[in-house]
């Protein structure tokens, strides 16, 4: 394969925030903003939602898949299973939103994020179809 091939997105709200680049920059260590970088390069651009047929994605239904990264390193005991929730719209990824499952591991915590994904998706499907 010569170039990925699908372009990466952030899903944004009608103010421009967009929430999962914002957790991405804040929140995530610099190593783990590097495996996410590595991960949306090396798996989403170039597999899309095919990334699901790998141990690094799930699908959630109705259009939305989890990516899901393990870092563990040795040296600092850092610790991550970041979980990225997309959507692949035409040659696009489109990143809803993330969380790392190591540091709220609760499955009312997953939940409420992918219940979060979601809602973002069904926003974005409006907005397309409004544009139409």
């Amino acid at each position: 394969m010569s170039g990925p091939l699908h372009s990466i997105e952030f899903y944004a709200e009608p103010s421009g925030a967009k929430p999962a680049l914002r957790w991405i920059r804040e929140d995530l260590s610099v190593r783990q903003r590097r495996v996410v970088g590595h991960a949306m390069y090396r798996l989403l651009q170039r597999y899309g939602v095919g990334v699901c047929g790998t141990e690094y994605g799930r699908q959630l239904g109705g259009g939305l898949f989890e990516s899901r990264l393990r870092l563990t390193a040795e040296a600092d005991g850092e610790r991550a299973l970041l979980r990225l929730f997309c959507h692949v719209a035409g040659d696009h990824v489109v990143v809803l939103g993330g969380y790392d499952k190591a540091r709220a591991p609760s499955r009312r915590r997953q939940s409420a994020e992918i219940a979060q994904a979601r809602r973002r998706l069904r926003r974005l499907q409006s907005r397309v179809e409004r544009e139409r």
